[in-house]
């Protein structure tokens, strides 16, 4: 008989306000604006090691650190194809194809690696997160993990993981 085992875990400082614009396939772009985003994440896992699928105690810090970074920043997409980012020292410099230009310092922007900052997009950037730091820290990585980006109560983005084995 297979069974599969998860946790789920979402608590209300799993959380992060940040600001952002998607840029379409057309080169257009939405305004700058922001959201107070919320995360859940559900691993599996085909047994029980210690009766548990992974402690809470331990995958908690975990996304919270991953939100955490997140928090407060300008996000932005390194390989979108239509935003060129330039490094202007203690800046960066954005131009899009509607030759809109922001200058932004360093500090309140984090340059992801994604081609949009869609709730979809985080969710996959937030799951990877994740699993590279639980895999980095615990050995250990789950046979399916989900994360969910919540942008505005009720509109939320889901990412489901499988490994491959």
């Amino acid at each position: 008989m297979d069974f599969n085992y998860s946790i789920k875990v979402y608590k209300q400082y799993f959380n992060f306000a940040a600001s952002h614009f998607l840029i379409f396939d057309d080169g257009s772009r939405e305004p700058l604006h922001g959201h107070n985003y919320r995360v859940m994440v559900k691993g599996e896992a085909p047994k029980l090691e210690g009766d548990m699928v992974f402690d809470f105690l331990d995958i908690k810090p975990i996304v919270r650190e991953v939100c955490d970074s997140l928090d407060h920043k300008l996000l932005l997409p390194k390989e979108n194809q239509h935003l060129k980012i330039h490094d202007k020292g203690k800046s960066f410099k954005l131009t899009t194809p509607d030759e809109s230009e922001f200058v932004i310092p360093k500090q309140d922007v984090l340059v992801l690696p994604i081609s949009n900052t869609s709730a979809e997009r985080l969710a996959i950037y937030i799951c990877e997160e994740i699993t590279r730091i639980t895999q980095e820290r615990f050995n250990f990585r789950f046979s399916a993990f989900e994360v969910e980006v919540e942008e505005t109560p009720g509109q939320s983005a889901v990412y489901a993981h499988k490994e491959t084995l």
